[in-house]
């Protein structure tokens, strides 16, 4: 019994440019005070991740139901809620703007930013790059 191998006649191209991932834009900049859009609590982005870049273990702690996509911005924010102070990672689709234009009240908010004025908070020069 013989079996007939087609042959894989896919190649790489070394001339071809390599095929590049999505671009995907950020809605939020560091400074800015957003709210999560199902959880009671908000925050001060203080980075930005263009993707997922977190553990496997924090993103399957997470219901499936809820999980996010892993193609689209993350944020770092300094959060609050009634509660307690925390720092947070929380995905582009999940967060939207907060207008109330109340401060948050991070304790690490001081170390890391000017005043709040026009709804977001200046990054001192001490961290800007």
């Amino acid at each position: 019994m013989t079996r007939e191998v087609q042959a894989d006649t896919r190649h790489h191209d070394p001339i071809a440019p390599p095929i590049a991932p999505p671009v995907v834009h950020a809605r939020f900049s560091i400074g800015d005070v957003v709210r999560h859009r199902m959880l009671d609590f908000r925050g001060v982005i203080f980075d930005v991740d263009p993707v997922f870049a977190n553990s496997e273990e924090w993103y399957e702690s997470i219901p499936e139901t809820l999980r996010p996509r892993k193609d689209q911005p993350f944020y770092h924010l300094l959060a609050e809620n009634l509660e307690s102070s925390y720092v947070a990672y929380v995905s582009q689709q999940n967060l939207e703007h907060d207008d109330s234009d109340e401060p948050v009240e991070h304790p690490a908010i001081a170390g890391l930013f000017d005043r709040l004025a026009d709804g977001r908070y200046g990054l001192k020069p001490l961290h800007r790059h």
